[in-house]
């Protein structure tokens, strides 16, 4: 079933409007404080809305807009909510935990047992099932966590962080558990991971401050980003401006690249670019570099065996033999150069 979702929420500054797919998963990205969790819990009805209205399929889930306000309760929505914390019940066993969502609608205990176990299969937790929350690792547990939430039926799964609070270990086999369970279901998930959208999403949306800032396929935006965010996720440099006939005038001049598209020239636009496709010089360097732009460096970090260097909206990865040779330092004026083949240029 599909979602038909908008609300306003003026306390959070809090205004959106989306669709979902009947079985299509979408990702949720944005900066801490863009509204992502408010988005699930107004869904979820953990949280009311000034106004607005949703629907799955042909069900209202709350309808404030008309002059008599419909509002269902969370447990008669058809969705499950799943947390960064497994939040499982400790006093009841694995097994338990799982069959809690059949039996609270009514399902008979061996029916509903019968339901928990074939969804402890499907998350490789079947061996589990006589343990109590507290025996379980952190994997564990949020396995269980999903089985729990599937078990219930839902026509929409709401996941927010579901790997959050992994380790490394078990991270990704959670990622590829989540990839088996959502093939062909509607789920939103909200991730800080570019991975997780990458394996897990058909499409994405970006939020910040309590808007939606950009949308589309998820290999889309992230290839083709009109957000910082989701630059800054994809590992690129991302400079907007005006498109002229030479390339785009930004901020730190003009830069030059390959169009992708017809991008006509006073339009808005955008230039990307990967960090390791640029070259810092203290000095203009010799020859006729299409794309040279001075900036002052605001920031070194490492990154992987790389030092990327900062300034302002500009980055560039060089190796720590050459930060020494440079002797590189925040608040140096420094040319960052690079070719225009490694620059693609759409319109925004």
């Amino acid at each position: 079933m599909g979602l038909r979702f908008e609300a306003t929420l003026k306390s959070r500054n809090f205004e959106v409007a989306l669709e979902l797919a009947p079985g299509e998963t979408l990702a949720v990205l944005g900066p801490n404080g863009a509204g992502k969790s408010t988005l699930l819990s107004i869904i979820a009805g953990l949280l009311r809305p000034d106004s607005g209205s949703a629907t799955i399929g042909e069900r209202t889930l709350f309808d404030l807009a008309s002059t008599r306000s419909t509002w269902v309760a969370p447990h008669d929505r058809g969705t499950a909510l799943l947390a960064q914390e497994p939040l499982l019940f400790p006093h009841l066993s694995v097994l338990e935990n799982v069959a809690f969502g059949p039996r609270s609608t009514g399902t008979p205990v061996a029916e509903a047992r019968s339901v928990a176990r074939q969804w402890l299969a499907s998350t490789d937790t079947g061996a589990l099932e006589s343990r109590r929350p507290g025996e379980l690792s952190g994997g564990q547990a949020q396995r269980v966590a999903v089985a729990r939430a599937l078990a219930a039926g839902p026509d929409l799964l709401l996941l927010d962080e579901p790997m959050a609070a992994l380790d490394i270990h078990a991270a990704p086999l959670m990622r590829r558990l989540l990839k088996h369970v959502l093939a062909g279901r509607s789920a939103i998930i909200i991730t800080h991971d570019v991975l997780d959208a990458l394996m897990l999403a058909e499409r994405v949306i970006v939020m910040e401050d309590g808007r939606i800032t950009e949308a589309g396929a998820t290999r889309e935006v992230l290839n083709r980003p009109r957000s910082r965010f989701a630059a800054g996720l994809s590992g690129l440099n991302l400079l907007t401006g005006t498109a002229r006939t030479e390339g785009i005038d930004t901020r730190y001049g003009l830069v030059s690249g390959t169009p992708e598209g017809t991008v006509s020239p006073g339009v808005p636009a955008a230039a990307a670019f990967h960090p390791s496709a640029v070259s810092v010089y203290l000095d203009p360097p010799h020859g006729s570099p299409r794309n040279m732009l001075r900036a002052t460096i605001t920031d070194l970090e490492p990154h992987g065996d790389a030092i990327r260097v900062r300034a302002g909206d500009l980055a560039a990865d060089i190796t720590p033999a050459a930060l020494a040779d440079l002797g590189l330092a925040p608040g140096m004026r420094a040319f960052f150069v690079l070719k225009a083949t490694a620059v693609t240029i759409y319109s925004t």
